[in-house]
């Protein structure tokens, strides 16, 4: 579950979220590591665009400062990046953050990375938006060296080091066809970000295909999925795309992802205030879950 409060876009957070905060942020969590969740995840953002603002508001919290406070307060969950913007920052910064988290959080980071959308910001980090690509591509293959070997950088070391052997998984996000053989060629994973243009199933054989070409279909490789549940009826007006129902028709809609190849489902209830949220995810975790474990 990507935590809402956090981040505040008008695509994705619901009302209740602007008056909430760490409390609400901490106990919906908590309810995930519960349920049984594999991850929470924190958006990045650094400085919103005035002519952005309008939709994605500029409530974006640290992503690194928010994960490693949630590391104190959790034991099991895994803790996601969704997605850190790496053009932003000096690639040996980000893998000295991640590999800290590592160390922090008894082995629970995911490094989940993006090329980044928002001209306005890139003119305002002083990053080249046409060049953002590129240095993705150059910053993954960096952090993953960092990773790897303390000295994996070249002729500086970084420690301490993390505790997952080579480092934390680096999961790519984006539903664009170049994010996709990006996540194929370098990643240990993907994470979409909106329904891909081509379609699920043609998302995922384009990244099986690549990851043959580059002698990569052996080696373990996450792919993300995404589902907006409700657990029986709403009684309210929820988003047109919500699944609603009982527990076995929303396993249904899970196994069916997981058929294709999803090995994850990033899911999102709808909810007007987070104890509605939380209890939604109790719903999940211990109605639905079960039937997809079947």
């Amino acid at each position: 579950m990507q935590l809402p409060v956090q981040a505040q876009s008008k695509l994705m957070a619901f009302p209740w979220e602007e008056k909430a905060g760490p409390a609400e942020i901490a106990a919906v969590a908590t309810a995930c590591e519960r349920n049984g969740f594999g991850y929470v995840g924190v958006c990045d953002h650094v400085a919103v665009p005035r002519e952005l603002a309008p939709r994605m508001t500029t409530i974006w919290y640290d992503t690194v400062a928010t994960l490693s406070w949630l590391a104190a307060r959790t034991e099991r969950i895994r803790l996601l990046s969704h997605v850190f913007v790496l053009p932003y920052r000096h690639p040996l910064v980000t893998a000295k953050s991640f590999m800290t988290l590592d160390v922090l959080s008894g082995g629970r980071a995911i490094l989940g990375v993006g090329a980044g959308h928002a001209e306005g910001e890139f003119v305002a980090m002083g990053v080249p938006f046409a060049e953002r690509g590129r240095l993705t591509d150059e910053a993954i293959t960096v952090i993953k060296a960092s990773f790897a070997d303390e000295w994996g950088a070249g002729q500086v070391g970084q420690a301490p080091r993390p505790v997952q052997s080579g480092g934390p998984p680096l999961w790519v996000g984006g539903s664009s066809k170049a994010a996709l053989l990006r996540a194929a060629r370098l990643g240990d994973g993907w994470l979409p970000q909106g329904p891909p243009a081509m379609g699920m199933e043609q998302a995922i054989a384009l990244l099986r295909d690549t990851r043959e070409q580059a002698g990569r279909a052996d080696a373990p490789f996450a792919i993300g999925g995404g589902f907006s549940f409700y657990v029986g009826e709403p009684g309210w007006d929820v988003p047109e795309w919500t699944v609603r129902g009982e527990p076995e028709k929303l396993a249904e809609q899970i196994a069916a992802q997981a058929t294709m190849g999803v090995t994850h489902v990033q899911v999102r209830p709808p909810s007007r205030s987070a104890d509605e949220l939380i209890d939604q995810i109790d719903a999940f975790g211990q109605q639905v879950a079960p039937l997809v474990s079947r």
